[in-house]
């Protein structure tokens, strides 16, 4: 299991025990730790004057210098929404680019980049804040960008609650420790770290996993005869894990002929205050019913299989 840090609760001194363990190549796709490298982020973005963090101040000896680095065309997932059910592991792709000074080596050993997806209203402080389980990799592409590819990992039974339905922005931040790697807390010299921080790179969307059935009979049946049509349109609950029936949706019950593709649209129903649906229809031919819900903001769209019915 891993144990992320909310960066909000981080205190200087906690995210500075980063920088006293071995570093790794990061934007070549280092096993380097991203959780304390990501508090360590936290920490250089306090030690430059910003007072998001909890407990955190301006380091005594002196404040990261500015790097010159930015990140652009960053898509999640390919610009579609991310998908969670109530347990087990989402991995979405992150793409992007990074434009920095000629002479400035993107895959330092001791250099960091990331790009994250939070829920709030600034980068700097987040309700709630998500990243990949491994480092991004970059390839040059000239002197000064690089096209980096990464992941957002999401561990829905851990991380997340009904709240985080909602759109997500992107942030990214760039990190140069230089010499400061492995040198005693006490000892860091801010003024040797280069830091970058970027908002607001992208959006996207969590949405609540949707499932949904359908019954129908009797099976077989009398052309001309009554079939009733049951089902229940139910989604990922995040503050208890389980699946809940999802209330007062609008749901298509549509038909698709033995030998068709296409299915039709019968008739629009709602669901129950438990999220099931209960409807009937007159048995006209051989085929398939089914039930179909649009989705909604916090909700994706889903499609019961269709259940096969013989008439007589």
């Amino acid at each position: 299991m891993r144990i992320r840090a909310t960066v909000a609760a981080v205190t200087g001194a906690l995210a500075l025990s980063a920088l006293a363990v071995p570093a790794a190549q990061a934007a070549g796709g280092s096993s380097y730790g991203k959780d304390d490298v990501q508090k360590a982020a936290a920490a250089a973005q306090a030690a430059s004057g910003k007072t998001a963090f909890t407990g955190a101040t301006p380091a005594a000896d002196g404040v990261p210098y500015p790097l010159n680095v930015t990140f652009s065309a960053v898509k999640i997932n390919n610009g579609k929404p991310i998908v969670a059910g109530t347990s087990g592991h989402v991995s979405v792709p992150v793409t992007y680019k990074v434009t920095h000074e000629a002479g400035f080596d993107l895959s330092a050993p001791d250099v960091f980049l990331d790009v994250e997806i939070y829920r709030g209203t600034a980068y700097d402080s987040p309700a709630n804040l998500l990243w990949g389980d491994d480092w991004p990799t970059c390839t040059a592409t000239s002197s000064t960008v690089a096209s980096c590819k990464g992941t957002i990992d999401v561990y829905p039974g851990q991380e997340l609650n009904n709240v985080d339905a909602t759109s997500w922005k992107a942030g990214g931040y760039v990190i140069d420790f230089n010499d400061q790697l492995g040198v005693d807390i006490d000892d860091i010299d801010w003024s040797k770290v280069g830091y970058a921080e970027q908002d607001k790179l992208a959006t996207t969307k969590l949405q609540r996993l949707s499932k949904l059935t359908v019954n129908a009979s009797p099976e077989p049946v009398k052309k001309g005869k009554t079939i009733t049509v049951t089902g229940k349109l139910s989604r990922a609950n995040w503050d208890d894990n389980k699946y809940h029936g999802y209330a007062a949706q609008p749901v298509k019950l549509q038909f698709r002929k033995k030998n068709s593709s296409t299915y039709t649209t019968l008739k629009t129903i709602k669901t129950s205050s438990t999220g099931t649906l209960k409807t009937t229809v007159k048995a006209s031919a051989d085929g398939y019913f089914r039930y179909s819900f649009a989705g909604t903001s916090t909700t994706p769209a889903v499609n019961a299989a269709g259940d096969f019915v013989d008439v007589k």
